[in-house]
């Protein structure tokens, strides 16, 4: 079994003209996703996946969710807490942050999930009704 970096994966779904690197490593990519019988991908490769196709390549949620559901339904390709992945990818379509998702979905046998991070992800959450619920610690 083969396990992928994050710039494997980016390779293999950007097509960047521009970039020469790019160019030179993208049949390679693509070959090592359509002809190895098992491949492997970390959660925090995905979790960098996400944050490198919509920093670098401009990638909205609904673009990345596609990218993600393609891979996991890849026969020759295993992705790290599966399940995780793809539930925090209907909250993630639904207007949460990829990584608050992520990190909400791991924290399901919690009974709350507390950020300083902003309380637009709590407000969120809320309408969403994620368990757990989020709450932004006070004084």
């Amino acid at each position: 079994m083969i396990a992928l970096d994050t710039n494997i994966l980016a390779r293999f779904y950007v097509d960047d003209p521009h970039d020469p690197e790019a160019a030179r490593q993208r049949p390679i990519a693509r070959r090592i996703l359509t002809e190895s019988p098992r491949l492997f991908v970390p959660l925090t490769v995905v979790l960098e996946l996400e944050w490198v196709l919509r920093a670098f390549y401009g990638f909205d949620a609904r673009d990345f969710v596609r990218v993600v559901e393609h891979l996991l339904g890849l026969p020759n390709v295993g992705v790290e807490e599966w399940p995780r992945v793809a539930d925090a990818l209907v909250w993630h379509r639904a207007g949460l942050d990829f990584a608050d998702a992520l990190h909400l979905r791991a924290s399901s046998h919690c009974d709350e999930f507390f950020s300083f991070d902003d309380r637009r992800f709590a407000r969120r959450a809320a309408r969403l009704q994620t368990s757990p619920a989020v709450k932004v610690p006070m004084e």
